[in-house]
């Protein structure tokens, strides 16, 4: 086990706490603007789903789920919630996005909540992505964008990750984050902001049609 994984073990059991902190409108506001872009014929892949969160709520707006984290101990957690809520078209996974048993062109949504600013390889996640999408499929994504506006607290989770008592974690701006995914093949159709400091910047694009 890798320092990332261990890393999201050790918190799985508080995680959920921010959502009925100060991120709970943000998570709320996630949810709804989802739900405008999902159909009950779709296949959705949630990367990086961790407890399930968002997971459970949009399942009920869907034909399926695979919902992939690399943290054990989060993707128990989520079992959990999706039998309290008797889900029944979500498969929770432990898993990577670059796991073979995802195959190309498999699904009409990526969900990618919160995760983006944490990945080391973003252009080659952000190619693979398009990859497993349908033709003309959707990329969602919701990112903190900590180099919008520099704070103490960017510079002590700058510190904590150089240390390695936090994940890798980059600083994008919201037009750098939009030109990577750009750059990767798809079109952006909707923008949206869900937090002030820093920004939780909502992103929907599509796959660029040949």
């Amino acid at each position: 086990m890798d320092r990332t994984e261990k890393f999201w073990n050790k918190i799985s059991g508080r995680y959920d706490k921010q959502v009925t902190g100060k991120y709970s409108k943000a998570y709320t506001r996630t949810i709804e603007k989802t739900r405008c872009y999902l159909k009950d014929t779709y296949s959705v892949l949630d990367f990086a789903c961790g407890t399930g969160i968002t997971t459970v709520e949009l399942a009920k707006n869907v034909k399926e789920i695979r919902a992939i984290d690399i943290s054990d101990n989060m993707i128990d957690l989520a079992k959990k919630k999706m039998e309290k809520h008797d889900i029944k078209n979500v498969n929770f996974t432990t898993c990577d996005i670059m796991s073979d048993t995802i195959k190309d062109q498999s699904f009409d949504v990526v969900l990618a909540f919160n995760i983006l600013y944490f990945l080391e390889d973003i252009d080659e996640i952000l190619i693979r992505i398009r990859h497993i999408l349908k033709s003309g499929g959707l990329f969602i994504s919701v990112t903190d964008c900590l180099g919008e506006k520099k704070s103490i607290l960017n510079v002590f989770q700058s510190f904590l990750s150089t240390i390695g008592i936090i994940p890798y974690t980059r600083k994008y701006k919201m037009r750098e984050l939009e030109c990577l995914i750009e750059k990767a093949g798809f079109s952006i159709i909707e923008t949206d902001n869900f937090y002030t400091n820093p920004p939780n910047y909502f992103v929907v694009a599509q796959v660029n049609l040949p």
